[in-house]
């Protein structure tokens, strides 16, 4: 299985096609809308002209399916332990979009056996060159195991509300990963804000607060007002991007998936991304 994945990843390589953006999606704690930030996010860079692929990493509370009205046949567990072959694990939603759900029994990936390993591997390996954007949906909070991950990605958008419990949670989080990694690309948006300039000034506490303390400089993506729209859409199984295009949280939504493609410039070989390898040394943990 190893040489095989090897062949594969050096086949890759030699591709001309951009290797797709890993981005982690976080909170300091449940509740403040981060799933429903993904599917939607996920729809507004599909309009944008991306290929996406979101992976549904909250294990065990997963719920991006729902929010999609899609149920799927398996997940990413089936295609681990070598029960299923990647492509029956991959959920289409429509063109350009898909998902893989996670499923349980995942919790601790430094558990998993050598062949979920190669097999997680050989996975991303073929989907960093099928899609131009990954998203990981994580699960609230932070955990050893969530941690590692995260910070084998590529970038870092943290989801928070404007209630000082919010931002106090999204702190904490980001203060975990930065004491691993503090050159991590963080990116802030803030969700269900009632007024325009309450979210702008609790975002720009938090980024003052990881700038005296932590030395990171993280950058905003956009404001989410809180609207109706997006409760009748999860009430809908619909992202409400797509249900009602013409709110202004579906517009607001559109403005930061706009912001996330052009305020960065992709990368365009598997060395450069560096994921792969990064996954790999968090499996290695432990193993040695």
């Amino acid at each position: 299985m190893h040489d095989q994945a090897e062949a594969l990843r050096l086949k890759m390589m030699k591709s001309q096609r951009p290797v797709a953006r890993a981005i982690a999606i976080v909170s300091g704690k449940g509740g403040v809308g981060k799933s429903n930030f993904t599917a939607n996010f996920s729809y507004a860079l599909v309009a944008k002209g991306k290929k996406v692929l979101i992976v549904d990493m909250d294990i065990g509370m997963g719920n991006i399916h729902i929010l999609f009205g899609a149920t799927p046949t398996y997940h990413l567990k089936d295609y681990l332990t070598d029960q299923q072959q990647l492509q029956n694990v991959v959920t289409p939603i429509e063109e350009n979009l898909a998902f893989i759900a996670g499923g349980s029994g995942l919790e601790s990936v430094v558990e998993w056996s050598d062949m979920m390993f190669e097999r997680l591997i050989e996975a991303f390996s073929v989907l960093q060159m099928e899609y131009d954007v990954i998203l990981f949906d994580m699960g609230a909070g932070a955990t050893k195991s969530s941690i590692d991950l995260i910070l084998a990605m590529d970038e870092i958008v943290l989801i928070a509300t404007p209630e000082p419990t919010s931002i106090t949670d999204a702190y904490s989080m980001i203060k975990f990963i930065c004491l691993q990694d503090a050159s991590k690309t963080i990116k802030i948006v803030s969700n269900r804000v009632l007024k325009e300039q309450d979210g702008r000034d609790s975002v720009a506490r938090l980024q003052l607060a990881m700038r005296k303390f932590l030395s990171v400089d993280p950058s905003v993506l956009g404001f989410l007002p809180d609207d109706i729209h997006v409760r009748n859409a999860v009430i809908a199984q619909v992202p409400f991007v797509k249900l009602y295009p013409n709110a202004k949280v579906s517009k607001r939504m559109l403005a930061i998936a706009d912001t996330f493609i052009h305020g960065n410039k992709p990368c365009t070989s598997i060395e450069t991304s560096g994921f792969l390898d990064k996954i790999k040394g968090v499996f290695l943990k432990g193993r040695v």
